[in-house]
């Protein structure tokens, strides 16, 4: 039988209003939250916490009321009621409930009202009500247990895209787990709910598989680089690596379904693939020996497409790959591959024979077409990098538009989903500011050029393609990040605007707006442990996109 669950706020926990701080007071605006609300009405009055405030929650309510029962340090299971019960006489409560007649806005929707009397967060399905929660906590101070007045409001919301991501590259910077919660938990407060996490490329190789050991044994390690070589990885000098064990990646998909994120990995084809190459014999057209990379860039060396025994070695790993991560998406990288080897291997010109095939790009189409049909078999979809489109897009492949909107304009256009996360606006490893910016690469992407970013372009606005555009994604690639700090300080508040770009209607973007609540939301960041760049003169208001 379902139960309902109720938490006692203790008084100690919660100072009474009469003493309650300035910050309290303020509380009683305008709530200053990120992403924006589709809607927001305002009532008279405010709901004050006080001793006798109560949660009641039912069981599907599990991960939003761990959001709100971390904030009256308190356990989410102190006490169970009858499911049905109400608040009980002469309490003020906050209730949190699945109400499928919401559903028509979709599982992620939600709405929440407040009233002198107490706060309620409906939604059709739990993800509605932990993103309901989320907006809760950021109406509350960042401090758990301290005093709090909310407002009086009625909130209707619901995302306009339904992939809100960020990409982690853990590759050129091995990060460990308890990094990836803390990134997962920042992304979680602004409802984003994709995790892309870039597992394999030149420099590294960093997710156990069982039937290769000597992927990770040899390939999740770098040697010394030099660091007069400018392509040098960071950090440069010492050697560098490590990876994450499955047991390592069940603990981060365990936590991102806690918060309701997608974990989507990457495993990097045909090109990108020199730590794989240096680990395992019989993938490259040479059959040379190679050492994993100490310098970023587009390295020659590539999956040999006219060899069975790369076919047998990438099913392999896929196949841990699907059997690890629920999720149904795949990256499959497909950017940067050089066509050199290619040309000159006489196993890849066989195969474009055989398969009467044009050339070296059609090669790659097929390529591509073979791994989308094992991964099908698997139960699973394939999204690449725009190049993926040369040579002939998968039939059922998703895009992820990198190099410009062109490539999401074309494959939408083909029918094919897409993702948007261009050079110009997502790149987050690029520099925020023209001067006082650590090492970095890219000219400038200013906080108020991610807050103007348009994921659907003018060339598909008003057809039926612009529904193909299924969101967009920042990118923490890190060849010259090399620590957590810096890498929060690259993506935060960027990441931030981004979420609101994601989230809220184009019609209510607001620049202005956005700054204001950002100071409020960063506090919030201070008490999460959460590194960010705090915003400059260059990013006020009068900012252009």
């Amino acid at each position: 039988m379902k139960t309902t669950t109720t938490i006692a706020i203790a008084a100690a926990a919660l100072l009474a209003i009469a003493s309650g701080t300035a910050r309290a007071t303020e509380r009683t605006a305008a709530p200053q939250i990120i992403p924006a609300p589709a809607k927001t009405e305002f009532c008279e009055g405010a709901f004050e916490f006080s001793q006798d405030t109560r949660i009641i929650a039912g069981e599907e309510a599990g991960t939003a009321l761990a959001v709100l029962a971390k904030f009256f340090r308190t356990e989410a299971a102190s006490a169970s009621l009858p499911a049905g019960t109400a608040c009980p006489p002469g309490a003020r409560c906050v209730s949190l409930a699945i109400d499928a007649a919401l559903a028509a806005n979709g599982p992620e929707s939600y709405e929440l009202r407040v009233s002198p009397e107490g706060a309620e967060l409906r939604a059709p399905a739990p993800a509605g009500l932990f993103y309901a929660a989320q907006t809760l906590r950021q109406m509350l101070p960042p401090e758990p247990g301290s005093a709090a007045s909310l407002p009086c409001v009625k909130i209707s919301d619901a995302p306009r895209f339904r992939w809100r991501g960020l990409m982690l590259d853990v590759s050129r910077r091995f990060f460990p787990k308890e990094f990836v919660f803390r990134m997962m938990e920042a992304m979680a407060a602004l409802k984003m709910n994709t995790l892309h996490i870039h597992l394999t490329d030149d420099q590294g190789w960093r997710l156990e598989i069982e039937a290769f050991p000597a992927l990770t044994k040899t390939g999740a390690w770098r040697g010394a680089s030099s660091p007069a070589d400018e392509l040098s990885m960071s950090p440069s000098g010492p050697a560098h690596g490590g990876f994450y064990t499955k047991q390592d990646m069940r603990e981060i998909i365990r936590r991102a379904a806690e918060l309701h994120i997608t974990v989507v990995p990457e495993i990097e084809m045909p090109g990108h693939a020199v730590a794989a190459i240096a680990s395992v014999p019989g993938l490259s057209c040479k059959g040379e020996r190679l050492k994993v990379s100490s310098r970023w860039g587009v390295h020659k060396d590539v999956y040999c497409a006219g060899s069975d025994r790369v076919f047998e070695f990438l099913e392999i790993v896929l196949g841990e790959v699907a059997e690890l991560f629920p999720g149904e998406i795949i990256h499959v990288g497909g950017d940067e591959v050089p066509k050199h080897n290619w040309r000159q291997c006489p196993k890849c010109q066989e195969r474009i024979r055989a398969e009467g095939l044009a050339n070296e790009e059609e090669l790659q189409g097929w390529f591509m077409k073979r791994i989308e049909n094992f991964l099908e078999s698997r139960g699973k979809r394939i999204i690449g990098w725009d190049e993926i489109l040369e040579g002939g897009l998968p039939p059922r492949a998703a895009v992820m538009s990198w190099r410009g909107m062109e490539g999401g304009i074309a494959a939408a256009l083909e029918g094919h989903d897409v993702v948007m996360s261009p050079t110009s606006h997502c790149y987050f490893d690029y520099m925020q500011a023209e001067t006082g910016e650590p090492r970095r690469v890219g000219r400038p992407i200013e906080l108020a050029k991610v807050y103007g970013f348009e994921p659907v372009p003018p060339a598909l606005a008003g057809t039926p393609a612009a529904e193909r555009i299924i969101g967009a994604q920042g990118n923490i690639w890190t060849e010259y990040i090399d620590s957590e700090e810096l890498a929060e300080y690259m993506t935060w508040p960027r990441g931030a605007a981004l979420a609101e770009v994601a989230w809220s209607p184009k019609e209510t973007k607001d620049y202005a707006g956005f700054l204001a609540r950002l100071e409020s939301l960063l506090p919030h960041f201070d008490a999460m442990g959460v590194n960010y760049r705090r915003p400059g003169p260059e990013d006020g208001p009068n900012a252009r996109f």
